[in-house]
This record gives C-alpha cells, sequence and structure tokens, in this order.
C-alpha cells in the first residue's frame, strides 16, 4: 500500500493541533463539585455554535427547552450558565444581585463605545422636569406623520419612530434636536445603527476575550475603535457649539450644563473628563434609540393585526383625552389597556433579549454550584413565552395586564418580579425603564389616536430579523396614514379643502 507522505504528515500535524488547542482553550471544571447539567457540545469549542446562531435567543431558548432550564455551558474554557427559567432568574436576582451586577467585558480603553468611560446608570431625578421637551417632540412627531398623511406618503414606522426617540433624547440631554438641516440626526442615527450591527460581536468579544489574549487576537477592536471616532466627532461638534450657546444665552437648565459645570469645577468630589460626557451621550443614544425604536415599530404591528385591541384603545383614548389635544405623559396611568398593550408587547417582543452579567465569585444557584468568572445569561425571550408561567404565551394578549385580572396587588409585583423582566432585574436592570414606558406609551398613544393605518395585505409580517442583539422586525413596517382627528396645534402644514 502507497502511503503519502505529505497528507500523512499533514494529518499528524492537525491532530497534535487539535490536541494542543484542546488542551490550551478547555480545562475541565475541578472534580467534587457539583456542577448543572450540560448539554451536548462540539470538540474545542464547546457550544459556540449555539452563540453564533442567526437567532441566539432562539437556539439558546430551543436547548433549554431539550435538556432543562439550568444549564452549564463552555465556549473553550469559558463557563457559560444559561437561566431560562424565571424562578432560577428570581433566586439569582434576590441572593446573587450584587455577585452578578458586573459584565466583566473588554473595556476598549480610549473608546466612546464600550469603552472605560461609560456610565452604567443616568441621572433620573430629571423626568418630570424634561416633561416640556418630550411635550415639544411630540407635538413634532404628530404634525410631521400628519404631513405626510396630507401628501398621501408611504410611512416607515422604524424610520419615524427613531427620528422620534433621538430627537427625545436630544431634548433632555441638551434642549434642543439633532438638526436634520447639517446632517446631524442622520449621522448620530446612522451611528446608532451600526452600534447594533457591532453590539453581538462586542458580546463575542468578550466571552472569548481572555482565551484569545493568550494567542494575541482582538477580536473586532478596529471596527470598534472605528465607529467610536465617528461619535466623537459628531459628539465633540456639539459639545463645541453647546458651550457656544450657553455662554451667549446663560442657560443653564439641562443635562449638558450640569455636566459642564461639573467637567469645569477643579474643586468637584468626582472628577469627570470630557471622554466621560460624550461616552454618556453615546449609552444614551443607543440603549435609548435601538431599542425603543423597535419596541414602538414590534407594538403598532401587533395592534394592526388586531384591529379589535385597536378599537379598544381608541375608546379608552377618546373618553380619557377627548379629540381636542394631544395624548401626554401625565395621562398614561389612566390610560390602563394602552399601558397594558405595551406590556405585552415588551412582553412578546423584548427589545433585548438576552441578559448578560458575570460571577464574580463561585456559588450555589438551584442546588448547583457555579464557579467564579462564569458568564450569565438570562433568556428573557425564553422566561416570557414559557407555558409554565403564560397562558397562551404565543399570542398577543394585553388583557392578561390589566390590573383586574390579578388577585391582588401583592400577586401582581410578585408575579412581574419572577416571569416579566423585558428592562432585566436586579440593580444592574435598565436604569431607563420608567423613561421608556412612558416614551413608548405617548408614541403608540399618538399614533393610535390621531390615525387610520393602511397596509398591503390582510396581516403584517412578524418574522425576526436574523443576526441581531437587538429584536427587530425582518421587514420595515411601511404604512398609509389617514388622519382620524385634527388636533389644534401650531402648525404650518396646510389641510386640503375637501
Amino acid at each position: 500500500m502507497n502511503v503519502d507522505f505529505q497528507n500523512c504528515l499533514i494529518l499528524i500535524l492537525l491532530c497534535l493541533l487539535s490536541f494542543l488547542c484542546y488542551s490550551f482553550f478547555f480545562k475541565k471544571p475541578k472534580d467534587g463539585f457539583n456542577l448543572p447539567p450540560s448539554p451536548p457540545s462540539l470538540p474545542i469549542i464547546g457550544h459556540l455554535h449555539h452563540l453564533l446562531s442567526l437567532f441566539m435567543h432562539r437556539s439558546l431558548q430551543k436547548l433549554s427547552s431539550k435538556y432543562g432550564p439550568l444549564l452549564y455551558l463552555h465556549v473553550f474554557n469559558v463557563p457559560i450558565l444559561l437561566v431560562s427559567s424565571p424562578s432560577i432568574a428570581y433566586e439569582i436576582f434576590r441572593t446573587q444581585d450584587v455577585n452578578v451586577s458586573s459584565r466583566d467585558f473588554p473595556t476598549n480603553e480610549g473608546s466612546l463605545l464600550f469603552g472605560s468611560f461609560g456610565f452604567g446608570t443616568a441621572p433620573s431625578s430629571g423626568l418630570k422636569h424634561s416633561r416640556g421637551h418630550k411635550k415639544s417632540v411630540q407635538r413634532s412627531y404628530y404634525l410631521n406623520l400628519l404631513d405626510k398623511a396630507v401628501k398621501k406618503e408611504s410611512v416607515e414606522i422604524a424610520e419615524e419612530a427613531m427620528k422620534l426617540v433621538n430627537n427625545t433624547v436630544c431634548q433632555m440631554i441638551m434642549g434642543r434636536s439633532c438638526s436634520e438641516e447639517n446632517g446631524e440626526a442622520e449621522r448620530v442615527r446612522g451611528l446608532v445603527t451600526k452600534t447594533d450591527a457591532l453590539t453581538k460581536k462586542f458580546i463575542l468579544a468578550g466571552i472569548l476575550r481572555k482565551p484569545l489574549q493568550k494567542i494575541g487576537i482582538s477580536l473586532f477592536k478596529k471596527e470598534l475603535m472605528d465607529a467610536s471616532c465617528k461619535f466623537n466627532e459628531v459628539l465633540e461638534k456639539i459639545l463645541v457649539e453647546y458651550k457656544e450657546k450657553v455662554e451667549e444665552h446663560h442657560q443653564g437648565t439641562d443635562m449638558m450644563d450640569k455636566l459642564l459645570e461639573v467637567y469645569g469645577d477643579e474643586k468637584a468630589e468626582y472628577k469627570i473628563t470630557r471622554d466621560h460626557i460624550k461616552s454618556l451621550f453615546v449609552d444614551l443614544f443607543f440603549a435609548g434609540t435601538d431599542t425603543w425604536t423597535h419596541a414602538i415599530q414590534w407594538i403598532m404591528a401587533e395592534i394592526i393585526n388586531n384591529s379589535y385591541i385597536l378599537e379598544r384603545l381608541r375608546e379608552e383614548i377618546d373618553s380619557v383625552v377627548g379629540k381636542t389635544r394631544l395624548i401626554q405623559e401625565t395621562d398614561l396611568p389612566n390610560l390602563p389597556c394602552l399601558q397594558a398593550t405595551v406590556k405585552e408587547g415588551l412582553r412578546l417582543h423584548p427589545p433585548v433579549p438576552l441578559v448578560l452579567r458575570t460571577f464574580k465569585e463561585g456559588c450555589t444557584i438551584g442546588g448547583f454550584y457555579v464557579p467564579e468568572k462564569t458568564t450569565l445569561v438570562v433568556n428573557g425571550y425564553a422566561m416570557m413565552r414559557d407555558p409554565e408561567y403564560w397562558e397562551d404565551p404565543q399570542e398577543f394578549k394585553p388583557e392578561r395586564f390589566l390590573a383586574s385580572s390579578r388577585s391582588s396587588q401583592n400577586d401582581e409585583i410578585r408575579d412581574e418580579l419572577l416571569k416579566y423582566l423585558p428592562f432585566g432585574n436586579g440593580r444592574r436592570a435598565c436604569p431607563g425603564a420608567n423613561l421608556a414606558y412612558i416614551s413608548v406609551g405617548t408614541a403608540i398613544g399618538v399614533m393610535v389616536q390621531c390615525f387610520d393605518w393602511e397596509i398591503k395585505g390582510d396581516k403584517i409580517n412578524m418574522d425576526e430579523a436574523p443576526g441581531k442583539i437587538t429584536l427587530t422586525m425582518a421587514h420595515p413596517l411601511n404604512c398609509t396614514l389617514v388622519p382620524r382627528t385634527l388636533i389644534p396645534v401650531t402648525s404650518t402644514v396646510q389641510i386640503p379643502s375637501s
């Protein structure tokens, strides 16, 4: 038998390389620990293929439904705890909140995007102060939709929602909307969209950081730094222009004013830099704009697909608000059907379906040992569609969130803590949850109150876009608007006579 020496040598080298990689990247956990069950994995890479899935949240949901709600995964030698059970998630956030308050992702020194200057929280005491700003943005949003309706132009919901949310964030930060005339608004929206595309890569880079550092590989750093530099150009120009206007008009009432005041105070207890300010704005633009935009689009799609919900919302809004003024955020407490519709939309289509944290120390969860530095992945998407906790979980049923269906207030609070977490949970839960409910609720309210929505076909396609970390509709939601009621607001829109 003739043996091809070259092919044989290649085979031997591949076997040797595989063995070295396995020894280098994968270490078995120490003996004696009662680890959670682990589903079958591939050699060397472990469960990496599940994280690379185009629909990661659904791939992990399928894995949990087959092997259990608490699973121990690994990618090379990186341990991951996958949680898909509301009761286990509740246990973690109740007993290990401090232990899992870290994300332990690469900080990308010097980068505004996912960088070391970013803030995990933002001031919340300014919500009432910002009502005037949000009301102005809401009025502009209505007039823009009305203008398109009068001109019989097709409206892409996500595009208009992104403008609304982006302007809301800008108004709260610096008392003005991003300028459409000089391209400022378009650049910011483009960077937000680009950042969304980079987020899944960033998470993957974070999980694989330590093993890849050993061989000198840094994933996606160039792409992250490129986006950071473009954000820096836009925000530096905004900072310079804002400071000039403040010095001229002596405003001193917006978030930007307070941050610049602390930045210039040499005696301040906590020193912040210009990069700290810009990183905070990047966080607010990305965390707010992208998630709220998709939430508005999903919820409107569900409302249009369910005409009885649309009629019910209109009856409620007409009864509480009337037809002579726009719905305002102060109306929301008196609009339980609208609030329930927003909550149900966030349950069925959570903007961020996966919550990621890191266990700083080893601990026991559900009777199993979890080693230190284990990445925690809570699949909120799976939990909020779990038939054990939700009746008809795949259906859009806002009535499940109406207070009248609850036996008591205490049961409602416990129930939501246990199984409803569109904004995460614990001390690292989304700090903008209340603002999100307000902004999404009023946006949906305006669209339902003021317009009829015509689509092509009988139903909207509710497929999800592949490869996204933020839950996104696969197809743009395009509608034609018909004015339902004309709200008397100051406007340059010309309404043609019938």
